[in-house]
């Protein structure tokens, strides 16, 4: 199958599948071996995938991954989660006060901008060649050293406890269960990762993405010349 640069998607990936499951599904779609993915979203997350395929679009991803990410999260204070997500195991935690909104705007103030960020020990990044969440199952030792990244903005949407809304524009590498879990740590009551969409990959927005269905009705009528 000839394919062109222009053969790079986004799609919306709902929640349940896994970014790989997306990346098989378009495969057995266009019949095309040659299909990846730019920047892994979470089973329990949704929002846009960018898809390459072929073997030219492929090799632009990773240009792709290096461009900034919008997310719209939502954070659960007051509580701890093993995978720092609402996929672990929950922990309460005490609260003697419950945060001002003018705490949560300091709060928010230290992780703006070059910061230093822990990755989840649920995560796909490699530990001896092992991923870390496979380890993390398994009760084995994960450390992870602190990494530069860089949040280039993070606004509130709505703050009513002990839910958190918050809209994030970051650069690679930044993982949203951290900034919940270090937000949480900041204001003193804990906090994971509760709901994530991303809502843009560099120039490919939300409002650009097809769903599974669309992309195959798509592929379809490209294929008969429609």
């Amino acid at each position: 199958m000839g394919t062109d640069p222009e053969d790079v998607y986004a799609i919306y990936k709902p929640k349940g599948p896994t970014s790989h499951d997306i990346v098989d599904s378009m495969r057995r779609i266009t019949g095309e071996r040659r299909v990846g993915h730019a920047g892994t979203l979470d089973p329990a997350a949704c929002g846009v995938l960018v898809v390459g395929v072929g073997r030219t679009a492929t090799k632009t991803l990773h240009d792709v991954v290096a461009t900034e990410k919008e997310y719209v999260a939502v954070v659960r204070l007051g509580e701890e989660s093993s995978t720092d997500d609402g996929e672990g195991e929950r922990e309460k935690r005490t609260v003697e006060r419950i945060p001002s909104p003018q705490d949560v705007a300091e709060a928010i103030k230290k992780f703006t901008g070059a910061i230093m960020q822990k990755p989840p020990k649920f995560s796909a990044l490699k530990i001896r060649g092992v991923p870390a969440y496979k380890l993390a199952r398994e009760k084995k030792e994960v450390e992870f050293g602190d990494r530069p990244v860089t949040v280039y903005g993070m606004h509130i949407i709505r703050y009513a406890w002990p839910l958190l809304e918050l809209r994030a524009t970051t650069g690679p590498g930044v993982y949203i269960r951290a900034l919940a879990r270090d937000m949480g740590i900041a204001l003193g009551v804990g906090g994971y990762l509760k709901d994530l969409e991303r809502t843009r990959v560099g120039e490919f927005t939300k409002d650009r993405a097809q769903t599974l269905e669309q992309f195959a009705d798509y592929w379809r009528r490209r294929g008969n010349g429609i």
